[in-house]
């Protein structure tokens, strides 16, 4: 027995091995030192990543956002700041930091002057996204850091590492703190933030214990009592460090059940033909569930019954409170929505009438003009045939004439029927007559 789970032991050993194709530790240390610089190409590449970033939220473009993650060096800092908590290399925490301050700022400037600058300033579902973090934000800032700062520990690097940039999204919430400043929209720039500082710190903790998993050598330090209080600073940053991010693990988790729970008692209590939700608020901080129903009304006894149901739900000392109007009412919600509904009828169709006005008057233009034209011709052809007494049958209209070149141009068409041909200087009276007496720049003589 004892063989066999040796033997499975083994198995498992080496199909979850991190050890066979790790870089030695000296490559590590050094291959993440010396991305948490932010100056020269690389603090160029993050400003570029950035405004290609805000232009991809400003169009709403998923892919243009997930192109600017993919050239973003953000995690870089990030990174090495887990790697000195892990090693207890307090200058390489000092310089990971500062870095990762550096960087933030250009960013959030960066994106802030490009939302003042552009026109488009409404908020679009790939800005909204980046405004209230959940403990999805959560699981994927710690996982990706975990996958991230594997990558890092290899020999050969693959393409986890810009994938792990997609996954955890630091740059989109940095933008969005941008677009939160430039519209002076706090709500937006606080909850932008909120999920970079949740990312950034699972991320550095993802990074801390794989580096200890890793057994990583810690700094040496040749005064036992420098290294000693340098471990304490360190221990003391770690614990700093980790408090907010359980802190926010929980409140996420706490929110993130709490309005499941609340949607869940809103589907079930409230499911009827003759009632219609127009509007919910859900609270998870202050317990508080607010409805605002048109329909049926619910009397005290039937609150009174829904509100016992809370407990069954987990929504212990939540208050359920609940507007609703009495649809007798001459102010009740239908009666407004009524009047509401009917005023935009009546507004629709004042514009409607006033565009079908227009169109008659156009279209009544265009026939006095025709009949205007109808009865000059006539007069205009009587008066052709006597004084040209070679013309037998004459008819003019209005036509349009369509050229090769794809214009068009309205002209006096005049068709007639002769007896003999007419000279050219009688032509050419002639064209001058009609132009005169039809009062057109333009009239066309043909013959038959």
């Amino acid at each position: 027995m004892s063989k066999y789970y040796k033997t499975f032991q083994e198995f498992i050993y080496e199909i979850f091995d991190l050890e066979s194709d790790r870089a030695s530790f000296t490559e590590i240390v050094e291959g993440i030192s010396k991305n948490v610089y932010f100056r020269g190409t690389n603090l160029w590449i993050l400003i570029f990543a950035i405004l290609v970033a805000s232009v991809g939220l400003n169009m709403n473009s998923t892919a243009v956002v997930i192109g600017a993650m993919l050239i973003s060096p953000l995690m870089g800092p990030i990174i090495g700041i887990g790697l000195g908590v892990g090693i207890y290399d307090f200058d390489l925490i000092k310089k990971s930091a500062w870095n990762l301050l550096v960087a933030v700022f250009i960013s959030v400037l960066t994106s802030t002057v490009y939302f003042w600058l552009t026109p488009l300033k409404e908020a679009q579902s790939e800005l909204l996204g980046r405004t209230l973090p959940t403990i999805w934000d959560v699981l994927i800032a710690f996982f990706g850091g975990l996958a991230g700062i594997v990558a890092y520990t290899r020999k050969e690097k693959s393409n986890v590492i810009p994938g792990v940039a997609i996954a955890t999204a630091l740059m989109p919430p940095l933008c969005t703190a941008g677009f939160g400043l430039a519209t002076g929209n706090l709500y937006y720039f606080i909850g932008a933030f909120y999920l970079f500082f949740i990312n950034s710190v699972f991320i550095a903790t993802a990074t801390i214990i794989i580096v200890r998993y890793l057994k990583i050598p810690h700094k040496e330090w040749v005064d036992a009592a420098q290294q000693a209080k340098m471990r304490n600073y360190v221990i003391m940053l770690t614990i700093l460090t980790l408090i907010p991010s359980v802190y926010l693990a929980y409140d996420i988790v706490g929110r993130s059940i709490y309005n499941r729970n609340a949607t869940k008692f809103i589907e079930e209590q409230f499911e009827s033909d003759k009632t219609i939700i127009v509007e919910k608020r859900i609270n998870p901080k202050e317990k508080k569930i607010e409805l605002f129903i048109i329909g049926e009304k619910i009397d005290s006894t039937q609150l009174k019954v829904i509100r016992s149901k809370l407990a069954k739900y987990t929504l212990f000392d939540t208050q359920l409170s609940i507007r609703q109007d009495d649809p007798g009412s001459e102010n009740s919600s239908i009666e407004m929505m009524r009047t509401g509904i009917i005023e935009e009828m009546y507004s629709r169709n004042e514009v409607t009438l006033i565009q079908k006005e227009a169109e008659i008057k156009r279209l009544s233009d265009e026939l006095n003009n025709y009949r205007t034209m109808e009865q000059l011709s006539d007069n205009v052809s009587k008066e052709l045939t006597i004084q040209y007494p070679e013309v037998v049958e004459c008819s003019m209209n209005k036509s349009i004439i369509f050229s090769k070149e794809g214009k068009s141009d309205t002209t006096v068409l005049v068709l007639l029927s002769t007896k003999k041909r007419i000279s050219k200087s009688s032509m050419e009276r002639m064209d001058k007559w009609l132009k005169f007496r039809l009062q057109e720049t333009k009239v066309k003589i043909l013959t038959y």
